[in-house]
């Protein structure tokens, strides 16, 4: 071996692959699936409900869990508290369990505007049963005439 000079002997040297090595693509491909895998249920829990507006409306103020039940009706005139749906026995006994704890409790009632009047009066009807009183009907502000 001389300084200064490049080893031409006749060895063959191994040729550089040309190729991409994707595997740390796939693995980060898979875990971003998992991810929006056990995100999807979260993101599809929230409840779209279109409120109807009226004028004199203010913003509600947030009651203790305790003394407050947020019920929503759906346009579909399905029932939901906490964002789990309950059907009409589960939320009878609901309204029942907390009229028994806290007899000046309130129902928060967020019904849509699609929601056809009838099936309204039977949840105000169901409350009224189970012993509470105090019901507020949760609605958007209108806008502004101009």
């Amino acid at each position: 071996m001389a300084f200064g000079r490049f080893d031409h002997s006749t060895t063959p040297r191994p040729e550089p692959l040309g190729g991409i090595n994707v595997t740390p693509l796939v693995d980060v491909m898979l875990v971003l699936v998992v991810i929006f895998i056990l995100a999807a249920p979260v993101l599809a829990a929230s409840l779209r409900v279109r409120l109807p507006q009226a004028q004199g409306t203010a913003p509600a103020t947030p009651a203790t869990p305790e003394q407050a039940l947020a019920l929503t009706v759906d346009a579909q005139g399905d029932l939901w508290v906490d964002g789990a749906a309950l059907d009409e026995v589960q939320l009878r006994e609901r309204l029942a369990a907390l009229a028994a704890a806290h007899p000046q409790a309130e129902l928060q009632l967020r019904a849509d505007a699609a929601v056809p009047y009838g099936r309204v009066v039977a949840v105000m009807g169901w409350a009224h049963a189970a012993g509470l009183e105090r019901i507020g009907f949760v609605a958007e502000p209108a806008a502004p005439a101009r």
